[in-house]
């Protein structure tokens, strides 16, 4: 399958940094990392440090939402790379709520892979555009909240 492919890649840490770097710099350089990613999950980090503090001693929050959309993104990359007809995907609506100060590494934990495969299937099968909002949780070191994001996928055969 083709997703397994795609998460082999995204699981070899070199080639997800070089991939970061050429296509994404800024999560690159603000220490975005994925750690993990199955068809169902996806889990990545952010850390606290110069490149991604705020002036009020925590984590900036487009660093976190950085985080966040790539569990989201990662897992529908996934389950469209090499698909046949392709689909496209974009991000159609961000909201996110803040529980505390993001002082040390945020880990970010989305597990709506398979809500977001069958939204792809969907849009397949009926040649329309989809929507799936899917949801990732950050917590601290302490396994507190930080922060919640609801991030918005369209999916779309491509004709």
């Amino acid at each position: 399958m083709s997703a397994n492919k795609f998460l082999n890649l995204i699981n070899n840490r070199f080639k997800f940094n070089l991939f970061l770097f050429s296509k994404l710099p800024s999560a690159f350089f603000c220490g975005v990392r994925v750690q993990f990613a199955d068809e169902n999950k996806c889990v990545a980090t952010v850390p606290f440090k110069w490149l991604s503090q705020n002036p009020f001693k925590s984590t900036y929050f487009a660093c976190l939402s950085m985080a966040a959309e790539m569990t989201t993104g990662v897992l529908g990359l996934a389950h469209i790379y090499k698909r046949d007809p392709a689909v496209s995907m974009l991000v159609v609506n961000i909201s996110g709520s803040f529980f505390k100060k993001a002082t040390g590494k945020t880990t970010f934990i989305c597990n709506d892979g398979l809500l977001i495969k069958q939204t792809i299937e969907d849009a397949i099968f009926d040649g329309q555009g989809k929507t799936v909002t899917a949801k990732s949780t950050g917590t601290n070191a302490a396994g507190e909240v930080v922060a919640e994001f609801l991030i918005t996928w369209s999916f779309k055969a491509k004709q």
